[in-house]
Formats: C-alpha cells, structure tokens, sequence
C-alpha cells in the first residue's frame, strides 16, 4: 500500500514512515520543510535500509497534491502537516487557521477525487479543553478551546466527521498527547527550529548548554508540586499507534469516522520530569519559575483503553526510557 504521509519528515512523522515500512508499507512523504530538515529523509532510509519517495510543497497547493495522488497510486493517508505552538497560536492565530485547516481540506479533496479512502489524522488532546474529570476519556466533553490551535484541532475532526458522513471516507483521529523522546538508534528525533516550544527539548537544550536554564511556567496550579500536569508518551510508541490505525481502517466499512485518545494514562508534572531527566541521564540542569503561559491547560492525561481495544495498541516505553533517548538524541546535534 502507498500511503501518504504529509509532513512525513516532521518529528512524529518521521517516526511513523520509520514505522511504515517496517510494517511493509510505502511512505510517500510530501513536506515543505518549514518546521523540519531534508536530511531527515537520509537518516529515515539508514534505519530502514529502504529509499523514500519525497515531494518537496506545501499541502494547500493543489496542484501538488493532484500529481501526487496521479503519480503514486495512492491508497491512504496519514495527515501530520499542521503547525502545532500553542503560544505561537496564541499571537499569530490567522497563521493557524489557515495552515491547519486549509491544508486538511486540500488533502480531502485529492482523496475524494482519487477514491482514497482510509485517512489517519493527527488529532490533540487539546480538543477537550481543560477536563472536569480526569482520566480523559472519550466520551469526555468536548469542550471550548484554550488555544487557536487547539481550535483548529476541533474545527478539524468536525470537518472529517461531515467530510464521511456525505462519502466513502473511513478515518481515525488519533488525539495525541505530549510525544517525547527520539528512535532508539539516535538517528532521528525532535528537531525545533528557533526556541523550542515542547518541554523536552527545551531539557536537553539546556542539558547541552545550548539554553541558560529552562523556565517552568507557573507552579501555582492545583496539582502536587504547582506545576502543570501532562500525559508524555515515547514518539516510538506513537507512530505505531499510526500503523495499528491504518490496518484498522482497512477492515472498517465505508463511511466512518472515530477518534481515540494516544496516551500512557499516566500524568506527570513539568518538575517531575526535570526531575526524572536529570536522574536518568546522571546530569543537572538548571530552571527557574516563571508566569503562567497563555492557552496552558493544568491537567490532562490519558485514559487510552479505548486504544486497547480497538487497536489492540498500548505504549511499552517509561518516561525515564523516553528521556534517556531524547538525551542520546541531543548528544549527536
């Protein structure tokens, strides 16, 4: 099966088109590169001893889009190109809506001309907002977002939702929560250009000298230690989550549309994790307490068995293996 990946060379993309043709998959990779680098796709053939096809464009051009689907008998997609800050959401939301959305609705166009019919969209846990109970479940409402791209997220998933009600669409959103971590083999992992706006890499900037110190922000919340709550799940563990999905959807009957939390069900605070990060890697790194950041949630993490059972999919890597390999990760930049 050909299987479309956009922003396959992004940091979870890459580790599913790693995962893909594993599972005897072919990735046809499309990336414009605006928040990756080209020698991704080299690093993704060294670990799978396979070449990867690669179009070089954005996902809103049409166009492009069209060639691609001609050109490579695609079969399904997996959907990742978005951007994904929340802060930077917050102070440029225009960029967000048109970006995320306009790019999804590209995708669903070429698909429906070209009779695909199996999408994988990556999906947040931002769509639920800040829970009144926690576990998250699924059934969980959905709430007001507290971010422009948590937005988009939402705004999204009801665009595929209508988008299969009317065709022959069958897709899967997977609501991610926070990946971290980096493939075993230190060949690829999360690559932010600028500063970053994820925790751990911010972590292992700092642990390299590359930052003076990381600022935890806020540790006034309604949690252990004061500082927020997040659900991080090893990026490994993920992008299989991806390849279970595409199988699923290849048994489903036409018209179908399902979402399913991507997560470890286990919470652990901004602290916990400096904490967990220096006692793993045998290494200090230095913070400092800052304000509370727009559009931050408290709390969230996973219940994922859903996950379970229709995947029959459950992440198997502990945070402390997850910050080792993104440490390991670090070291070879």
């Amino acid at each position: 099966m050909n299987i479309l990946v956009t922003g396959g060379a992004g940091y979870i993309g890459s580790h599913v088109t790693v995962e893909l043709i594993e599972s005897g998959y072919t990735p046809v990779v499309v990336d414009n590169f605006s928040n990756s680098e080209k020698f991704i796709l080299n690093r993704i053939e060294k670990i799978t001893g396979k070449s990867v096809k690669l179009y070089e464009g954005d996902c809103r051009d049409r166009k492009l889009m069209d060639s691609i689907f001609s050109n490579e008998a695609i079969q399904g997609a997996i959907h990742f190109a978005a951007s994904k800050a929340v802060g930077e959401s917050v102070s440029n939301p225009v960029l967000y809506y048109d970006n995320n959305i306009n790019s999804l609705i590209c995708v669903l166009e070429a698909m429906s001309n070209y009779d695909v019919q199996n999408l994988v969209f990556s999906s947040s846990c931002t769509v639920y907002g800040q829970p009144d109970f926690l576990p998250v479940t699924e059934t969980s409402p959905i709430k007001k977002a507290e971010s422009p791209y948590g937005n988009t997220k939402q705004i999204c998933e009801e665009i595929i939702q209508d988008t299969s009600k009317s065709s022959a669409l069958k897709s899967l959103a997977l609501r991610y929560f926070n990946p971290i971590g980096a493939h075993p083999s230190s060949l690829i992992g999360e690559l932010p250009i600028g500063i970053p706006n994820n925790l751990v890499p911010f972590i292992t900037q700092a642990a390299a000298g590359l930052r003076d110190k990381i600022t935890v922000f806020g540790d006034d919340y309604n949690t252990p230690d004061g500082s927020c709550i997040r659900d991080y799940i090893h990026v490994v563990d993920l992008a299989k989550a991806h390849v279970r999905a595409l199988d699923f959807l290849d048994r489903k009957g036409a018209s179908f549309f399902d979402f399913v939390n991507a997560g470890t069900g286990l919470g652990h605070s901004v602290l916990e994790v400096i904490e967990t990060f220096q006692l793993a890697n045998q290494i200090k790194v230095k913070y400092e307490i800052g304000s509370r950041r727009s559009g931050d949630v408290e709390k969230v993490y996973a219940d994922a068995s859903k996950a379970r059972k229709i995947l029959n999919w459950t992440t198997k890597k502990s945070l402390q293996e997850s910050l080792v390999d993104a440490w390991n990760w670090q070291k070879t930049l």
